[in-house]
């Protein structure tokens, strides 16, 4: 039920608003219902206080006992004590001082019996009553009321005409407001409560569904286009929308669909390009072989053709070599020795073993460094093999009688090494990939089929283990550079 992330999401936001409604109608409940207590005991006070002066006020007006005077004006007290107990949602009695019951409201459920028990009696007379403001008068109800008890004391002018009730006692009875209900309140809450939490839960629900059913959809369209990637199909793409996470997260899939369909470009590419360089040499291998051992080439010419058998498989050996070179560099098997060298002796070497293709196109050289000699910490075999890389690309794809800059500067810590030359150079759209494997340079500009696509990506390769940074600048039809950076050793 709960694979769905959004199923979750609704879930989760469900227990969560359970959990925090539940919290907050407990929290309310207890306010209300202490509130709704205080003030209701209040109203009962205020009863008792009223009733209690009205007696005395009788009492005294009339110059009689208490108990002459409930007997006389027992009709009005009965009228006073139902308009007060209806107003008070409470039932009214009033006892004598033994706790006999004599005047109460009307009680049409005959819930006050004829007497107190004595254990009441006896808090009362000790002024203990607060103990049973909530119970039920040691079983006179059946159920916990709340109560008010409040003493009729006889009032100082009237001590004298007390000897007939009992001279020995001040109280001559008890007034006694109890009331079933205490949460008449809390009812009306609970329902308002309840309903509230019903539609902010319904709201909250609908709203949490599509806000995550909108926060899933990228998701889902990821999911289908990564499945078309395991079909091998890369050119699916994910809709974006927005700025937030998710489209940011959509933005980074996209880019990492652009790369692997480029990747699968190169990798196609460079296997058809192997592919050719394999079969091209071996099938003019084969083909002059056998011409010689068939005798359909004279004796005369065997020489001619063995220099280009010669120079086949030395293609195919550089080949393999590349090859080879890839496989332990993506491996970890080729390890770097740092050692301290003169990057400008190197630089010349690489010139000078480049010196007749450099004749033959007649470029014009530019060796520029800040000092004669300069040395770097890298490993001296690799950094070989990166200047030749770069030396070799750009005297190939140089414009007859271009020119060939080749500069060594050095800035703080760092020596930068830059090879130049002019060209059709590489267009704009292009650079990003001109480092990827299998990228194959001469693919725009025409002027070579022998590469592999490989230098570029094995210079990058060695520099990014070294920590250091190499990249390209170029103008389409003018010029191409290629700068690297190596440690400087002072």
């Amino acid at each position: 039920m709960f694979k769905k992330i959004n199923r979750k999401y609704v879930a989760a936001f469900m227990i969560i608003v359970f959990i925090s409604f539940s919290a907050l109608t407990v929290m309310l409940t207890s306010i209300v219902d202490d509130y709704e207590f205080t003030m209701k005991q209040r109203l009962m006070e205020n009863t008792a206080q009223s009733i209690g002066s009205m007696i005395n006020v009788s009492m005294r007006m009339g110059h009689i006992g208490f108990g002459s005077m409930l007997e006389s004006e027992g009709v009005q007290i009965n009228d006073i004590l139902n308009r007060n107990a209806e107003n008070s949602d409470s039932v009214i009695f009033i006892t004598d001082r033994f706790g006999n019951v004599i005047v109460k409201s009307d009680d049409p459920d005959g819930v006050v019996k004829d007497t107190v028990s004595q254990t009441v009696l006896e808090a009362v007379y000790d002024g203990a009553w607060d103990e049973y403001s909530y119970s039920n008068l040691d079983g006179m109800f059946s159920s916990r009321y709340v109560n008010c008890i409040r003493p009729i004391y006889l009032m100082p002018s009237h001590r004298g005409d007390i000897n007939q009730f009992d001279a020995s006692s001040e109280m001559l009875g008890a007034i006694f407001i109890c009331s079933e209900s205490r949460n008449s309140i809390i009812a009306s809450l609970g329902s308002s409560m309840a309903m509230t939490v019903l539609w902010i839960f319904l709201v909250s629900v609908v709203a949490v569904y599509f806000i995550g059913e909108r926060m899933t959809k990228p998701l889902k369209e990821m999911s289908r286009a990564a499945k078309s990637f395991a079909q091998g199909r890369f050119d699916v793409r994910v809709p974006v929308r927005g700025d937030d996470e998710v489209a940011e997260l959509a933005t980074a899939f996209n880019n990492m669909a652009m790369s692997l369909e480029k990747m699968e470009e190169n990798r196609t590419t460079f296997i058809s390009n192997v592919s050719h360089d394999l079969r091209t040499p071996m099938t003019t291998i084969s083909g002059f072989i056998d011409g010689i051992l068939t005798g359909a080439i004279p004796p005369e010419k065997q020489e001619h053709y063995l220099g280009i058998v010669s120079g086949e498989v030395k293609r195919l050996s550089r080949l393999v070599s590349s090859l080879l070179d890839i496989t332990r560099l993506q491996a970890g098997d080729k390890k770097l020795v740092k050692t301290s060298f003169d990057i400008c002796e190197m630089a010349r070497q690489v010139l000078i073993s480049c010196e007749d293709r450099i004749e033959d196109k007649k470029l014009d050289v530019e060796f520029d460094t800040d000092e004669e000699s300069m040395s770097v910490i890298a490993d001296h075999d690799s950094i070989h093999q990166i200047l030749y890389n770069l030396v070799d690309n750009a005297v190939k794809f140089s414009f007859e009688k271009g020119r060939l800059e080749l500069s060594i500067k050095h800035k703080d810590k760092k020596v930068f090494v830059s090879v130049k030359n002019t060209g059709n150079g590489i267009p704009k759209g292009e650079l990003p990939y001109v480092f990827d494997q299998f990228y194959k340079s001469d693919k725009s500009r025409g002027l070579d089929k022998t590469g592999l696509g490989l230098g570029l990506y094995i210079c990058k390769t060695i520099i990014d283990r070294h920590g250091e940074e190499i990249w390209v600048r170029s103008e389409e039809g003018s010029w191409c550079e290629f700068v690297f950076t190596l440690e400087h050793d002072k």
